[in-house]
């Protein structure tokens, strides 16, 4: 596992990418995307994908808002929140293993220039994963606390209730800051590659 980057990268504290590694993205804009044609194929499984994840976590985030509200019953939220969880928790997972081991070397190589942001990004995975793996061990705390299986239940639940909605919301906040910093970097990459070669997209 890396180092510790510095604190002006450090996902956790960082408002995007470096100026220096966002050439293409002052020549390919995000307003720009919508109207791209190029952007299908890769780029757009890749917003796609993106896209899942952010609606997986808002909705998670929605019903664990309307949970400590009183809106959702803790049955209703357990029978909503194990399937969702897990879902987004795998397919990040196995996302970032395609990005990691072949997407990543691949476009670092193609474009040596952006190599620190690809690294960056491959820092902010173990910091994901790092995330996944509490918040995975969080969540069975708080499903056991549902499904009755420890002591002083209505004491624990309320705790679990507390101590995940924290867990989601910090896990939020820095998925959404990697992932618009990946598309930052990678989406303006492809539309440069297929911009020289029609077919790389």
């Amino acid at each position: 596992m890396p180092g510790q980057p510095p604190a002006d990268i450090a996902l956790a504290s960082r408002h995007g990418l470096p100026a220096d590694l966002l050439e293409l993205l002052a020549r390919y804009p995000r307003e720009s995307w919508a109207g791209n044609p190029d952007v299908a194929g890769l780029a757009g499984f890749w917003l796609q994908r993106h896209q899942m994840f952010r609606e997986l976590s808002a909705m998670i985030v929605g019903a664990t808002t309307r949970l400590r509200e009183g809106v959702l019953t803790p049955g209703a939220f357990r029978r909503f929140f194990q399937r969702r969880i897990g879902l987004l928790l795998g397919e990040l997972d196995e996302h970032h293993n395609v990005e990691d081991f072949y997407y990543f070397p691949t476009f670092a190589t193609a474009a040596p220039r952006l190599k620190r942001g690809f690294d960056i990004l491959d820092a902010d995975h173990h910091v994901i994963h790092g995330a996944i793996e509490a918040l995975g061990e969080e969540s069975e705390a708080f499903l056991a606390a549902l499904s009755g299986q420890v002591s002083g239940k209505t004491a624990e639940i309320g705790r679990r209730i507390d101590a995940i909605a924290g867990a989601i919301a910090g896990f939020e906040r820095n998925l959404l800051r990697h992932l618009d910093d990946e598309e930052d970097l990678v989406i303006p990459l492809i539309l440069e590659r297929v911009r020289d070669d029609p077919d790389y997209g």
